[in-house]
């Protein structure tokens, strides 16, 4: 657990030159809070994949709750960690009008992987790694998240009988 909050109190402070000393309590705080978010997403992501190898049906309001719920702790992640949107432009993930060409179920398989890509990304393993090439994928994959979430959850909120 000292580990975990000392990997998160390296990451909250990736982004950070200002050289202001940091109040405890408000570090403890936000520790708390990208666990937590960390933790949430990851409970949300094996809820997906266990109903999705399950082959278990996934009702709209599961889908719009899990995926709201990832959108809003990944845009929190993103500017607690000071990971903000990368920026060269996204590669097109298939989000936006295309979402209705295939099916929820292989939007939610790609959020999926970007949650895993992130969640594996040497940047968030090791606090402390200093590779410019895995922060910018860190970045991606963490937006891809946000923009995946936000898309699929839109999708699945105009089909809710």
């Amino acid at each position: 657990m000292q580990e975990m909050d000392r990997r998160e109190l390296q990451l909250n402070n990736l982004g950070r030159d200002d050289g202001r000393p940091t109040d405890p309590k408000r570090s403890q705080a936000m520790m708390d809070q990208v666990s937590e978010d960390f933790q949430r997403i990851l409970t949300l992501h094996n809820e997906i994949v266990r109903a999705i190898i399950a082959n278990r049906p996934l009702s709209y309001q599961f889908i719009s709750d899990a995926t709201g719920e990832i959108k809003k702790r990944s845009a929190r992640l993103q500017s607690t960690l000071k990971l903000s949107k990368p920026e060269s432009p996204m590669e097109n993930r298939g989000t936006g009008t295309d979402l209705r060409v295939r099916e929820t179920k292989d939007e939610l398989i790609l959020l999926c992987k970007d949650i895993e890509s992130f969640v594996g990304n040497p940047i968030i393993e090791k606090p402390g790694t200093v590779d410019a090439q895995q922060l910018g994928k860190a970045r991606k994959d963490l937006q891809s998240i946000v923009e995946l979430s936000d898309a699929i959850k839109k999708q699945v909120d105009k089909q809710k009988p």
